[in-house]
């Protein structure tokens, strides 16, 4: 999981220009709203990458890629992270919480189900066999 702070590309006047992403394909966007204390994810896609960018409240991000250990971040208004293919993550809204999602490969629309694949167990729990 990557994690970057993103900040004001221009400020003026009138207000403010944020560039969120760049350079980068995708070919969806999802807004998310979560309740405090609901749990989301406990998946990996095997084709998508996901850029996740929390607009508010406060998430507990999880983690973890075949081989390495599980990573655990705090995310915050103004972060973006990020997922790679085969990555298993999943999101524990602290604070009710609204998160813009970016999808590069097939996880929108008609196509949500289609390279998502839901963990038998916790994320905490499983082992690299389960990205199989």
């Amino acid at each position: 999981m990557k994690v970057l702070q993103i900040k004001t590309t221009h400020q003026d006047k009138r207000g403010s220009i944020t560039d969120i992403v760049e350079q980068v394909d995708f070919n969806g966007a999802t807004m998310i709203e979560s309740k405090k204390g609901s749990i989301r994810g406990n998946h990996y896609h095997k084709r998508t990458i996901q850029y996740i960018y929390l607009l508010s409240g406060k998430l507990k991000a999880k983690s973890k890629k075949v081989d390495e250990s599980i990573v655990e971040v705090f995310v915050q208004p103004g972060d973006l992270i990020s997922h790679d293919q085969l990555e298993a993550h999943c999101f524990e809204a602290i604070e009710d919480s609204l998160f813009l999602v970016l999808s590069s490969g097939l996880r929108t629309g008609k196509d949500y189900e289609k390279d998502t694949y839901r963990l038998n167990i916790p994320l905490e729990e499983f082992s690299k066999a389960d990205l199989k």
